[in-house]
């Protein structure tokens, strides 16, 4: 049973004959009537009585009603897929890390809705491991996560765009950590520090950068969310090591160099057995225009941020 066969069903019983119904469907009589009978033939009961008026039987008169709704919801199911296709619905469920909620997608995310305003965005924002754990589930669509030294999970495909140093954030109140502009980690673990909470991929490099140099942090808090750990910086709890794009907009913030320089990768990344669909396209489009804009304000300020310039649309970024 074809919706075709279905069509033309509920055509001759509307109008109540096989040529009407034939020229109304754009097809030759002939068709039409081969295609009913092979419906039949495979319900094993005939629906029409052929006669001078053509009638339905009473197996017809129960068929035409479930003909017409799986019509109706063939077309529903095209009608959707055209508004999907043509971005007038959908769902972009987008992960990212605190650190780059701050400082990429809170621009991404005001462009993309002003221009496709009937896209629902939902917004997960955690650590790179739980992220890619979303991932994993799809309980996300695509995510900003961090590369670990180890890569991704073998089921993501991601797709690096930025590398970014970590430096140490100070209140800029109060003195420099240093004449030079830079730290090492042993001068730093004469100051307090205040920590991400765990989970973070940031805080794992910090600790293991503490350990390599053979000193202990003095912590002095630690367990809060990228915004909670800055804001305490400029309130003067202590410093952090941070991303340096956290830096942009904030003017009550220090940045000073940690040598020897520690750098991470940042990769947009998604489930490689789920094709993206076309609103994940558009976001992934919306992004890479947002780093092509930004790369130059990068460079200009006081960061030390690379934007990796490797793809010309989103449907090449997503693979």
């Amino acid at each position: 049973m074809t919706l075709v066969q279905l069509l033309y069903f509920v055509a001759v019983a509307d109008v109540r004959s096989f040529t009407r119904a034939a020229d109304q469907v754009g097809v030759a009589q002939p068709t039409l009537s081969r295609s009913l009978r092979a419906l039949e033939g495979e319900l094993g009961a005939p629906l029409l009585n052929r006669s001078s008026v053509v009638t339905l039987t009473p197996a017809g008169e129960a068929v035409l009603p479930l003909a017409r709704r799986m019509l109706a919801d063939s077309d529903m199911v095209r009608t959707t897929v055209a508004e999907l296709v043509g971005l007038r619905s959908g769902r972009v469920r987008v992960g990212a890390t605190p650190s780059l909620c701050i400082g990429v997608l809170s621009d991404v995310l005001r462009v993309f809705h002003a221009r496709h305003p009937e896209i629902h965005v939902e917004l997960a924002e955690d650590g790179s491991q739980p992220l890619e754990t979303g991932l994993v589930r799809n309980e996300l669509d695509v995510a900003l996560v961090i590369v670990p030294p180890d890569g991704v999970d073998p089921s993501l495909h991601s797709a690096p765009l930025l590398r970014e140093r970590l430096s140490v954030a100070s209140p800029r109140a109060r003195r420099p950590l240093s004449t030079r502009g830079a730290v090492t980690v042993g001068e730093l673990a004469k100051h307090d520090l205040v920590m991400v909470r765990r989970g973070y991929d940031l805080r794992d490099v910090t600790l293991r950068a503490y350990a390599d140099a053979g000193v202990t942090p003095r912590i002095a808090v630690e367990g809060g969310q990228m915004d909670a750990v800055l804001r305490m910086v400029e309130a003067g709890t202590g410093v952090a090591v941070v991303p340096d794009l956290v830096f942009l907009g904030r003017p009550r913030l220090r940045r000073t160099a940690l040598t020897p320089a520690l750098h991470r990768t940042v990769a947009l990344a998604r489930r490689a057995d789920i094709a993206p669909t076309p609103a994940v396209i558009a976001f992934a489009d919306t992004l890479l225009e947002h780093m092509s804009d930004t790369s130059a304000s990068l460079r200009e300020g006081a960061t030390d941020v690379q934007v990796l310039h490797r793809y010309r649309s989103g449907r090449e970024l997503l693979g």
